[in-house]
Formats: C-alpha cells, sequence, structure tokens
C-alpha cells in the first residue's frame, strides 16, 4: 500500500526532528489513524498497530516519569523493536536520553510538536484522511462559489476557464483549472485539489497562460475545496429536450458518490458566471429545505384547485 513520505508530514505538520541522524527519506506512513501506547509503555503488545505513527502524550509522558532509568531502557528497548514508523512528543515535551539512544539503534525518527496530543491528533487524522483517500483526476474546473464547491466540466473550449475567470472577478475563488484531482475522503464527502504544477494557473484561448493569484491577490485562490456541486456545459441542441422546471435533481456519480449535477446548454450571448453563480445559491436554498421549482408547482394547484372550485 502506497503511503504518504514522513518527510512531507514533517514540514506539512511543521514537527521538528529530535534524532536527525536518523535517515528518513525512505520512511512512509500508510494510515489516517494515529496511536497514544500508553498500554504499550505498561508491556501489553496485543493488538498493537505498529504501522501508526505513535504520540506520546501528557500522560505517557507523566508515566514514563514514574519508572527508572532502567526500567525505561527496558520500556523503550520492548516498543521500539516492533518498528513503529515514528515517535511524536506533544505539548513541546523533550524524550530522554535512553529514547534517543534506543530509537537510534532501531532507526526510528523521534518527533516533536508544540500543540496538545488532541490537537495533534484530529489534524493529522484529517490530513491524512485527504492524502490517503482514493483519487482520481478529471477534465474540469473548480470553484469556490458563495462556499460551494462547483465543478464546471464540459468538452475542451466550451468556456469553462472563462467562466472562471469571470467568477474570480466577481469575487469567488480558484481552485483547479483544466485537471482536478478529485479525492473520497468519506461516503458523503469529495474532496478537490489542484496538480501542484498547474495551482493557481488558468488557460485561455488566445492569451495564454495567466497566474490568477499574482493577478488577483491570494484572496482569489484556494487549496481545498469539497465538491457540492457539478455543471456540464454542452453546445445547444434545438433536438434536445433540456429540463426547464428542475423539480427532480440530477446526478453523477465520482468514486462511488453522489454529486447533484446540472446540464447547461450553451448559446452565444449566455454569462456563464451569472448560471453558475444561480446554481450554487439555489443549491444553498435546497440544502437549507427551499425548493423554488416546488414552490412554484405547489402555486399551480392552488390555483388549479381554485378554478375547478369556482
Amino acid at each position: 500500500m502506497s503511503g504518504v513520505a514522513l518527510k512531507s508530514i514533517i514540514e506539512k505538520m511543521n514537527l521538528q526532528v529530535l534524532n536527525p541522524e536518523v535517515e528518513i527519506s525512505g520512511i512512509e506512513v500508510t494510515t489516517s489513524e494515529i496511536n497514544r501506547p500508553a498500554l504499550q509503555l505498561t508491556g501489553f503488545f496485543a493488538d498493537f498497530e505498529v504501522v501508526r505513527p505513535q504520540l506520546i502524550g501528557n500522560v505517557e509522558y507523566s508515566y514514563l516519569k514514574t519508572k527508572t532509568k532502567e526500567e525505561r531502557t527496558e520500556i523503550y528497548d520492548r516498543f521500539l523493536a516492533y518498528g513503529v514508523p515514528c515517535v511524536i512528543y506533544s505539548s513541546n515535551r523533550a524524550p530522554d536520553g535512553q529514547m534517543l539512544s534506543i530509537a537510534a539503534k532501531y532507526h526510528t525518527p523521534v518527533l516533536q510538536t508544540r500543540r496538545t496530543a488532541s490537537d495533534f491528533m484530529a489534524e493529522f487524522i484529517r490530513s491524512m484522511k485527504v492524502q490517503l483517500a482514493p483519487m482520481i483526476s478529471v477534465h474540469g474546473v473548480l470553484v469556490d462559489i458563495y462556499g460551494e464547491g462547483v465543478l464546471i466540466m464540459g468538452e475542451s473550449g466550451i468556456g469553462k476557464s472563462e467562466a472562471a475567470l469571470e467568477l474570480v472577478k466577481r469575487g469567488h475563488r480558484l481552485v483547479s483549472d483544466d485537471v482536478v484531482e478529485i479525492r473520497k475522503v468519506s461516503d458523503e464527502t469529495l474532496i478537490g485539489t489542484s496538480p501542484d504544477i498547474t495551482r493557481h494557473f488558468i488557460e485561455l484561448r488566445g492569451i495564454g497562460i495567466v497566474d490568477i493569484q499574482k493577478l488577483f491577490g491570494y484572496a482569489s485562490v484556494k487549496e481545498t475545496q469539497n465538491i457540492n456541486l457539478v455543471i456540464k456545459l454542452e453546445d445547444w441542441s434545438s433536438e434536445k429536450e433540456y429540463d426547464r422546471l428542475g423539480l427532480e435533481d440530477e446526478y453523477t456519480e465520482f468514486l462511488g458518490n453522489k454529486v447533484v449535477c446540472h446540464n447547461i446548454p450553451i448559446r452565444s450571448g449566455r454569462n456563464l458566471a451569472i448560471i453558475c453563480e444561480t446554481a450554487a445559491v439555489n443549491y444553498r436554498q435546497k440544502q437549507m429545505g427551499y425548493n423554488a421549482a416546488q414552490e412554484l408547482y405547489k402555486r399551480v394547484r392552488e390555483n388549479l384547485q381554485k378554478g375547478e372550485v369556482n
């Protein structure tokens, strides 16, 4: 199973390496879970999750302080012999000399964070769930519109990037242009990001590549965004019948998760940015319990019933 390089986790989580002589370049973390080894420090190793990073919090630290130097040496040797990927001390706690010495013996990195154990665990799990989640890449543009993640899809050249540029000018935020990496972090949540190489860039035919962050500032871009709504742009066809009421939502599927999807026909003169804004606001209204199409249908029925009575 592929994992996340420990070096990348150290940089992302702002961890300090306390034994830099230990080589970390080949170490990967393959799970989003983390273990607090309270029971293992007492000698109980049944069902020990050795693939998880091991977090020493205040409880574990205080327990070790009650032991003699010889007892701690024995505890560390039993514990680190299992080959855990790393040991992390929270709340700026510092390991003793025996820990560093035995960690070097088993080539185990010892790290330190300023965060409390609870805060670090929550952030670690959240970050790793995203990085280890199943992922696919799709052709499209992802924009944060009023807090809703709108994935704009369609054939090449149909106007996705131009719509995204206009949305950025209107105060919304670009997540990714051209290629969107979609990760399934739960059965309800899809998160979209940009490949590192194209992050913050938009390709405009006839102009070329533009850097949105440089042009419009840091408030115009975003690193990640939940995908709440998909808008598929397509050329207008007089032979095709389009949904004009929207009484029932249509869906598209990514990695087994369903996302509300609108198929928008494109004709000359249509303002795609306003359409995308309206779709995002309408989606939010529906999430809050109001459906304009159903409200109109209700009014029509009430008028028909009044006419029948009269």
